[in-house]
């Protein structure tokens, strides 16, 4: 089983004025906490046990998570008093039972491909193996030296060295054993003494320009709440009427004669397809139930709309539709539809999900189901709506554009 340790357990004293009762992983994202967005990509990459060193409000964490999360097993390694990163990490490494363990902060977010990334540290027969970085302003991180034959040959203190360059993203790759059998106090800095530290082994580095977001200062921690959840996003979730297809006021669409695409829906679904591993269509249709029109009729104005996005370019891997009104366990913003593409789909993760809709239905149904919520407008304001989600645009055209921005 594939295992990391999560370093959970800061004070967040640079993010008080953000956020000043809760210790810095739980701080809210769109809603949810930082901590989350982590566990939501150790679950995509297969990671079965995480073991959250937890100080600070350890029972803010534990409270909230408890023992899984999804199908990761949770386990607890909680200080009394701080030992810094590195007696940190060597307190849970016993909590491990894999040779190798990957260690990252708690506080930042680098999307690098963690397969990939043990794979590279097996291959180069190294102790420890870092997950590097390249910024344009390596001043506020400081920066880490590397040759040419990816070892690590030094590390800069922030402040020392300003300009392009390559810095420590936080993320590790280590030898369990390696670690445990070094003479060490019981409070230590890992950066301090184990990277900084000129010793005999060789540590490697993996280069990789993939999204990096450390929320430590107030500036990032505010452009994460839009950022972060947009950029994590493996999966989508779409209402249909007003958000595919112009609704009809006081009825149904019934016929494909009567299914009118939005403004430039059909060139935002083929970058959108490219963008995510699933995408799905989840709408309420209770005029089944109603006699207004029949699933055959609904079929054949799906087949109208798959077929047009597909010669765009684009996909709908499936739709979930309800034919029953109120009540029905499978009505958004009751969650059914969700958890049968959970089943369909086994390597479906709702965290990494977006739910994008124009209804506050379709907001409560995206919460409900552990996603994250998406507003459209359509030129209307909805006070509303902000209660739920902070990612608020005008239509599926803008939010794609924002979306696939680089």
């Amino acid at each position: 089983m594939k295992e990391a340790i999560v370093l959970a357990g800061g004070f967040g004293t640079r993010l008080q004025q953000a956020v000043s009762d809760v210790p810095k992983p739980m701080a809210p994202i769109n809603g949810r906490p930082f901590l989350a967005y982590l566990l939501d990509k150790l679950q995509a990459e297969g990671i079965g046990h995480v073991i959250l060193c937890t100080g600070y409000k350890h029972e803010q964490i534990a409270g909230f998570f408890g023992n899984r999360y999804g199908k990761i097993r949770l386990s607890y390694s909680q200080e009394t008093t701080p030992l810094f990163t590195g007696g940190a990490i060597r307190k849970a490494l016993p909590l491990a039972g894999s040779e190798q363990v990957v260690v990252l902060n708690g506080d930042t977010f680098f999307d690098i491909p963690l397969e990939a990334f043990m794979q590279f540290h097996n291959s180069r027969k190294s102790p420890l193996s870092v997950a590097l970085r390249p910024v344009d302003d390596t001043s506020r991180y400081g920066a880490v030296m590397l040759d040419n034959t990816q070892h690590i040959t030094g590390f800069r203190e922030k402040g020392n060295q300003s300009g392009a360059g390559l810095i420590n993203g936080g993320i590790y790759c280590l030898d369990r054993e390696w670690l445990l059998q070094k003479q060490l106090p019981e409070k230590f800095s890992f950066e301090r003494e184990i990277l900084e530290k000129k010793h005999s082994e060789p540590f490697s580095g993996m280069v990789c320009e993939n999204y990096f977001i450390d929320i430590g200062i107030p500036d990032d921690y505010a452009r994460a709440q839009t950022e972060l959840p947009l950029k994590t996003a493996k999966t989508l979730f779409l209402d249909r009427d007003g958000v595919i297809n112009r609704r009809i006021a006081g009825d149904y669409v019934k016929t494909p004669a009567e299914f009118e695409f939005l403004p430039h829906v059909l060139e935002a679904m083929p970058k959108l397809a490219r963008r995510f591993g699933h995408i799905f269509v989840a709408t309420n249709q209770q005029g089944i139930s109603k006699g207004r029109f029949t699933e055959q009729d609904l079929s054949q104005v799906h087949e109208y709309m798959c077929r047009n996005i597909e010669n765009a370019g684009g996909r709908i891997d499936k739709i979930y539709y309800c034919p029953e009104g109120e009540g029905s366990p499978n009505r958004k913003p009751a969650t059914g539809m969700a958890i049968q593409a959970q089943a369909d789909y086994p390597d479906l993760v709702l965290g990494n999900a977006l739910m994008v809709g124009d209804a506050i239905s379709d907001l409560q149904f995206g919460r409900n189901a552990g996603m994250t919520p998406v507003f459209l407008t359509n030129g209307t304001d909805c006070p509303e709506a902000e209660t739920y989600t902070q990612l608020i645009f005008h239509d599926l055209n803008d939010f794609t554009e924002k979306l696939t921005k680089k």
